[in-house]
């Protein structure tokens, strides 16, 4: 952005020293115009990327809370299992001090009864044993569960965190802008019936001035009714320092005519106008000049497309683009 005015700085210099603009200016003129819709396709796309952001880490959580509520579901499975099977190692052990018992009891009787009781013993021995090696490996299995469901806990909640905090930067910012809007409504109220509107769109303010508030025809020297409300913008700006301004002229479709002089056609007066009305902003506020970009769009992109007087005359105007600075908000989507 600053690299941006102190381009436009030189062009406006250069604009004074000569009559008549050069092929080189027009160049000029030509690029910093790429530039500025660079940056403004770089601002609405930076606002996509977030809110495509957001939509993957609320699908993120949704799928972290099913393998969450899962995990749980298999957790108590295990848990029900091993009461059971530590049940039935209950019922064996007795069982085996039973035979123990009988086994002590029938030493001096029958050999073959005695073979045969020893012979249950040591399968329920067997049994027993390898019943107590599936409980070992159950438990093992339960507690690495049990690790891995504190993780995934641990996981949705830093999700959760980062959601909530993102989503309360967003809210901020939707309550900067409308406070900004209905601070900018407040200050111009008195024009809004005179060729100026003002509006939300995208996350930013717009302030439409129509031609007749503040330029005559083909003329960028600015009417003094028309500085009148630009100084109320400045008071704005110099009191709230998180707030970026893009002017952007607009003019419409009829070629311009001029036999000398710097303009030589629509273009090159929508960025005299834009820098025009840059320069009125900074002289009635204490203004960061970075926070402040100049831009002239022609005839390019009009808001109304009939080819009438009443279409024309809307489309000769100027935007001032107020957007609420959202670094927090970039800083927090590096850290993902």
């Amino acid at each position: 952005m600053k690299h941006i005015t102190k381009f436009l700085a030189l062009i406006i210099v250069a604009a004074t020293l000569f009559s008549c603009v050069s092929q080189q200016k027009y160049l000029e003129s030509e690029n910093l115009r790429k530039s500025c819709e660079s940056e403004l396709n770089l601002l609405k796309s930076d606002f996509l990327s977030t809110s495509n952001k957001l939509t993957e880490a609320s699908s993120e959580l949704e799928r972290l809370k099913k393998q969450h509520e899962n995990l749980k579901r298999d957790t108590l499975l295990l848990g029900k299992n091993f009461r059971t099977q530590s049940m039935n190692l209950q019922k064996l052990q007795e069982s085996y001090d039973d035979l123990l018992k009988s086994t002590e009891s029938l030493m001096a009787g029958n050999k073959s009864e005695v073979s045969a009781i020893l012979d249950n013993l040591n399968k329920l021995k067997a049994d027993l044993l390898r019943r107590e090696d599936e409980l070992k490996m159950m438990e093992t299995e339960m507690h690495n569960r049990l690790i891995e469901l504190t993780e995934k806990e641990k996981l949705i909640e830093d999700k959760e965190a980062k959601i909530s905090e993102l989503q309360r930067i967003l809210d901020n910012k939707d309550f900067a802008v409308n406070e900004l809007k209905d601070k900018v409504l407040k200050a111009l109220q008195v024009y809004q019936d005179n060729g100026l509107n003002v509006y939300e769109k995208n996350g930013k303010v717009y302030v439409s001035m129509d031609e007749k508030l503040l330029f005559k025809t083909g003329s960028y020297e600015v009417d003094p009714r028309g500085e009148v409300a630009l100084k109320e913008i400045s008071i704005i700006l110099e009191q709230d320092s998180d707030i970026n301004v893009m002017i952007e002229g607009h003019t419409d479709n009829v070629p311009y005519r001029a036999s000398s002089g710097q303009i030589r056609d629509n273009w090159d007066l929508s960025v005299l106008r834009a820098t025009s009305v840059l320069k009125i902003i900074l002289k009635h506020g204490d203004i960061e000049p970075s926070r402040l970009t100049a831009s002239g769009r022609g005839e390019y992109i009009p808001i109304d497309g009939d080819n009438t007087p009443e279409a024309r005359a809307k489309n000769r105007r100027t935007e001032i683009i107020l957007t609420p600075k959202m670094d927090e908000l970039f800083k927090l989507l590096e850290s993902n």
